[in-house]
């Protein structure tokens, strides 16, 4: 059974000062989990977590990343400025777009960050943007086909057809544009690739591992290019369902380690940095959505109302996907009513839950939304003139900080020209 990690007392005191909605990380289970998984790559002396900052964008989240030792994997320029302004520079940061405009190479480039190709056009753009090539690189490899493996969120996977996928390059593109990116001057090459999301198999990263590890043997017989680092990208997921087993991080490390002793080593590059770029893995279980509830109704269905919606967490209402409620001070209460748990937007998919057994609900109760720590806050959006909610740090004191604030009207109007 899942648990928040705030308890009823601690909720009530928050909301005294900070109205729901809102968004709370828990500083303890990040720091706590980021070590794990250091730990599982800790025999690769070159490893490096590169955190998806696509997935919680937020300053004093990525901060205690970097305390832990992890960069940054950012993909626009927003993100690049936001990894700046937390002082993550240089190699710290890699650099993964697609269909990338010319500002955005530009600041990557000055910022230092290691820039990861998504297509072939692209080096030539690159060099015609910046006025170099890099002397380190990357490209994104798509072999194509279809990719199964495991189960992935809520029974179904999500990007498991790479040949369906924008992203990366061919198998025939890749080695020519390491042949180009070489004649231009680049000199340390890495390999990246992303092929599915929210995998619950220990399997997946040993498996994307080998692919990517024959892949780099291969083209350095075929390109002569030095391969320095090859990016596992993310993928790994967490368990939204309460009787879905987790992910053994420490499992998994040693599954991509046997690969790597078994086909790097041979063929003389034993030498190869890994980069894993998680987000969901890293953060969405130590992120809640807490909101109140405030009406009820009853038609042919039992709603209750709540003061959240679905542009505070988009996941259930784009994707269908389940996230766990927790009605405080009823923790242990029977799940003997069946409700549908509704936002207020002009949408009827504007729902965090459908059908879900729950304990009776009344006005007033705070109900948390498990597992947003991860592309939650980082969806929100304006439809129906929603403003984003405020996000907050449970500090492993037990003190909360308010690390954004709620927008407010005046902030979305702000970018009107009346």
């Amino acid at each position: 059974m899942k648990r928040p990690f705030v308890t009823q007392q601690q909720l009530q005191d928050i909301v005294s000062r900070y109205p729901t909605p809102f968004h709370i990380y828990d500083e303890k289970g990040i720091r706590e989990n980021a070590p794990r998984l250091k730990a599982a790559f800790s025999w690769n002396p070159g490893y490096r977590e590169y955190f998806a900052v696509k997935a919680t964008p937020t300053p004093a989240i990525l901060k205690i990343l970097k305390e832990e030792g992890c960069g940054c994997d950012c993909s626009s320029l927003t993100e690049l400025m936001t990894a700046d302004r937390c002082g993550i520079r240089g190699e710290d940061i890699m650099f993964s777009s697609n269909n990338t405009p010319a500002e955005e190479f530009v600041l990557a480039d000055k910022l230092g960050a290691v820039i990861n190709l998504d297509d072939i056009t692209h080096v030539e753009f690159l060099e015609q943007t910046i006025g170099h090539i890099p002397e380190k690189i990357s490209c994104r490899y798509n072999p194509g086909g279809v990719f199964t493996l495991g189960e992935t969120r809520e029974g179904f996977q999500v990007m498991d057809n790479p040949g369906d996928a924008k992203y990366g390059m061919t198998r025939a593109q890749i080695a020519q544009a390491y042949q180009m990116l070489r004649e231009k001057g680049a000199k340390e090459f890495g390999i990246h690739a992303f092929l599915a999301s929210n995998t619950l198999s220990n399997s997946y990263y040993p498996s994307l591992a080998r692919i990517l590890f024959q892949l780099a043997v291969e083209l350095k017989e075929e390109t002569g290019c030095h391969i320095t680092f090859i990016n596992l990208s993310g993928g790994i997921g967490i368990p939204y369902l309460p009787d879905q087993p987790e992910n053994d991080i420490a499992v998994i490390g040693e599954g991509v380690r046997q690969a790597y002793e078994e086909i790097l080593v041979p063929a003389g590059m034993g030498d190869v940095a890994l980069c894993t770029e998680l987000g969901r893995f890293m953060l969405a279980p130590y992120g809640h959505l807490v909101t109140t509830a405030v009406h009820e109704k009853h038609i042919y269905k039992e709603y209750i109302g709540v003061d959240a919606c679905a542009c505070n967490l988009m996941r259930p209402a784009m994707y269908g996907s389940y996230h766990h409620i927790t009605v405080m001070g009823k923790e242990d209460a029977p799940c003997d009513h069946k409700y549908d748990v509704a936002g207020s937007l002009c949408e009827n998919n504007d729902k965090f839950a459908v059908d879900r057994m729950l304990p009776k609900i009344d006005a007033g109760d705070l109900l948390v939304i498990h597992d947003t720590g991860a592309h939650g806050f980082s969806m929100g959006y304006n439809y129906n003139g929603k403003l984003r909610s405020a996000e907050l740090l449970l500090r492993e004191d037990g003190s909360v900080d308010l690390i954004r604030r709620a927008e407010t009207p005046d902030d979305y109007f702000s970018t009107v020209v009346w």
